[in-house]
């Protein structure tokens, strides 16, 4: 800075050792030293005011920062380096079985963005092999899901579904006992995909679809288990319904 009087100029620095969203802004360390020299004047005002106005700019910076994490930006807590994983919570609705996961152990080098796994499971009333091709069939996807669908049920072949808003590949297919998925909603931070597997398990006239997605940004968990549970879930359970009526 420079002493308005004299015009003299005096170089220091201004060091914050523990900005964190962990901790409060007033709490946070604000360090002020300066060159030898004269210019004690100015560190002292650095040390009140200054103090004072560079707290106001830490609230400002991490409130910018907390906005960007709702975007796919990540926003460092001990949770994310550490890792830390909480027991699934199990919830009962009806037929479905939802495991709740808390987010995933992070590697905190070159992650953009913190991720969820979720866990669901549907209890179908058709047969495996049945409700693997509702997965697999062009046809069939575009009943349910009531729009143009691109279905192509080989490694590496395409996916896309609802208009657009849902796209990938297919990773793996076992005939009637599993599909792995490389999945994306269009919503999400570009190039971003999840890992969705499907476990199909044949309870003779009923299956439980156990689905496992991997890779789904925290901003989006509930939007996802929505997606789901309404537009998959819940049409593909119509389609069975209107099938059986249609054979009756």
């Amino acid at each position: 800075g420079t002493v308005k009087e004299s015009g003299e100029k005096h170089k220091g620095s201004v060091e914050i050792p523990n900005l964190s969203e962990e901790n409060e802004v007033d709490d946070t360390e604000i360090n002020v030293s300066k060159k030898k020299g004269e210019g004690d004047v100015l560190k002292e005002l650095m040390r009140t005011e200054g103090t004072t106005k560079v707290r106001e700019a830490l609230r400002d910076y991490l409130k910018a920062l907390k906005t960007e994490f709702t975007l796919g930006m990540i926003l460092p807590t001990k949770a994310t380096v550490v890792g830390q994983e909480l027991a699934p919570e199990r919830k009962l609705s009806g037929n479905t079985v939802q495991d709740s996961v808390s987010p995933q152990s992070l590697d905190p080098v070159g992650v953009k963005i913190p991720t969820v796994k979720i866990m669901m499971r549907e209890i179908f009333n058709s047969p495996a092999e049945e409700l693997y091709r509702i997965f697999t069939t062009k046809e069939l996807v575009q009943k349910f899901s009531k729009c143009p669908a691109v279905i192509e049920p080989e490694k590496g072949g395409k996916l896309q579904m609802f208009d657009g808003c849902v796209n990938g590949e297919y990773a793996e297919l076992l005939p009637s006992q599993r599909i792995v998925l490389k999945w994306r909603c269009r919503s999400w931070p570009d190039e971003h995909f999840a890992t969705v597997a499907l476990n199909f398990k044949d309870m003779a006239l009923q299956t439980e679809l156990q689905l496992e997605c991997k890779g789904v940004p925290v901003s989006h968990e509930d939007s996802t288990r929505q997606c789901w549970k309404q537009q998959y879930f819940e049409e593909i359970h119509i389609l069975l319904q209107q099938s059986q009526a249609s054979m009756e």
